[in-house]
């Protein structure tokens, strides 16, 4: 595999890890809140839609995020209303969330736009482009030069084609995405807010005792949540695709689960997870890549299956002990 091809492939694996990425730090902010959200695979989908659906009506993909975000808080209050306020099962509250957007989204779908449960093709102002950073090669080089984007990178040199390949080119959300990791940290670690989330996911009732709600702290990191899911729908329909279709989070909300808890509630720990997942997701698609480093043929099936099958032995604890936070998954009841 020569260099360029390495490029590629790590390409791939950023713009594919990026929903994950968005998704999983929303996971950590709840759970360190001590909410566990198994929903994350409906708001993600729900987002989607909308997003992609608004984004076509109004022909513009700035709106198409609001109302994706705007979707994906909706489900993040309901998931609040049932496991905060009404101290209902957590998990139970996100299965019903993911039954809940995988029926929704195909039926409003199909009554906006009669396509199937799809929306249409998302084009122009509809959907998030690429941004070429200065002085990285791109299609205004092409068109002065009268070649191809793809000969102009493959005889320019490794760190411009590093630069041009895997550093530029990406749509403005896989930079926030990049950014919110640092961020995560700081919120979390360095500031009162953070500090008082973490404690509410370990001991809620030394922060009720201290006169801090309880209640507003989950509630804040439900809608952090939210926002971060809504983001990462938005970032699948209208900058990784072109539109909506059934489904389309496949599996995405599940994965980012298992990346955070291969990541132990880190926020640096869960962007290398999810990129590993990434690598796995682009190595399916490069199937030439991989049997040319292993020199067999290998099944597309077996590729394709890769990042689930590594879902399943984290999820089964075969990576090693996580612990996850104290009262994560548990109603606080205040005493009286």
């Amino acid at each position: 595999m020569d260099f360029l091809t390495l490029i590629q492939v790590l390409d791939s694996s950023v713009r594919l890890a990026t929903p994950l990425l968005l998704a999983c730090l929303a996971g950590l902010f709840s759970e360190r809140a001590g909410i566990f959200d198994i929903g994350l695979e409906g708001k993600m989908l729900a987002a989607a839609f909308f997003s992609a659906a608004i984004a076509y009506m109004t022909g513009s993909v700035w709106v198409g995020l609001l109302a994706g975000i705007g979707s994906s808080i909706v489900l993040s209050l309901l998931h609040g209303a049932a496991s905060i306020t009404f101290r209902g099962n957590q998990l139970i509250s996100g299965v019903a969330i993911n039954f809940l957007a995988a029926g929704l989204t195909v039926l409003i779908a199909q009554s906006w736009f009669n396509q199937g449960g799809r929306t249409p093709s998302l084009m122009g102002g509809g959907r998030f482009e690429g941004i070429e950073l200065p002085f990285a090669l791109g299609p205004k080089d092409a068109e002065a030069t009268g070649r191809s984007l793809s000969e102009l990178i493959a005889e320019a040199g490794p760190i411009s084609q590093l630069y041009s390949e895997l550093i530029s080119g990406h749509s403005i959300l896989v930079y926030i995405a990049l950014l919110c990791v640092p961020a995560t940290w700081y919120i979390l670690f360095r500031t009162r807010f953070g500090l008082r989330l973490r404690a509410v996911g370990e001991n809620p009732a030394a922060v009720d005792t201290a006169g801090i709600s309880v209640i507003g702290l989950r509630y804040a990191a439900v809608m952090i949540c939210g926002v971060l899911c809504g983001i990462a729908g938005a970032y699948l329909s209208t900058a990784l695709q072109a539109g909506f279709v059934k489904d389309m989070a496949a599996g995405r909300g599940f994965i980012a689960l298992a990346a955070l808890i291969f990541a132990k509630w880190r926020p640096w720990h869960a962007l290398y997870a999810c990129l590993l997942f990434g690598l796995l997701q682009a190595l399916a698609l490069r199937s030439d890549v991989v049997e040319g480093l292993v020199r067999v043929e290998v099944p597309v099936q077996v590729l394709d299956s890769l990042p689930y099958v590594l879902t399943v032995v984290i999820l089964a604890g075969f990576v090693g002990k996580a612990i996850p936070p104290r009262a994560g998954g548990e109603p606080y009841v205040k005493e009286r």
